[in-house]
């Protein structure tokens, strides 16, 4: 079966937008799961002994650190409660 250019350049164009939407919705209602997905993937690669490139893309893969351990654990964007 011959798939036609044309058709074959929007099976992309949707997967990219269904893996954009995912990727969007996962970090909106499971940020602690995606955190934590992300720290998995990042450790093995930041390991010492490890190609540059590979350490570096780690890094970029790796969530920020938390600076409110107390605040809710989600987003990290609400910090501490103002009294």
């Amino acid at each position: 079966m011959i798939v036609d250019a044309g058709l074959l350049a929007q099976y992309v164009v949707i997967a990219l937008a269904v893996l954009v939407s995912a990727g969007f919705v996962a970090r909106r209602q499971f940020p602690g799961t995606v955190r934590r997905l992300r720290i998995a993937i990042a450790v093995p690669m930041v390991r010492d002994g490890r190609p540059r490139w590979l350490r570096e893309l780690g890094r970029r893969i790796a969530p920020p650190g938390r600076e409110f351990e107390d605040a809710c654990g989600g987003c990290n964007s609400c910090g501490p409660s103002k009294r």
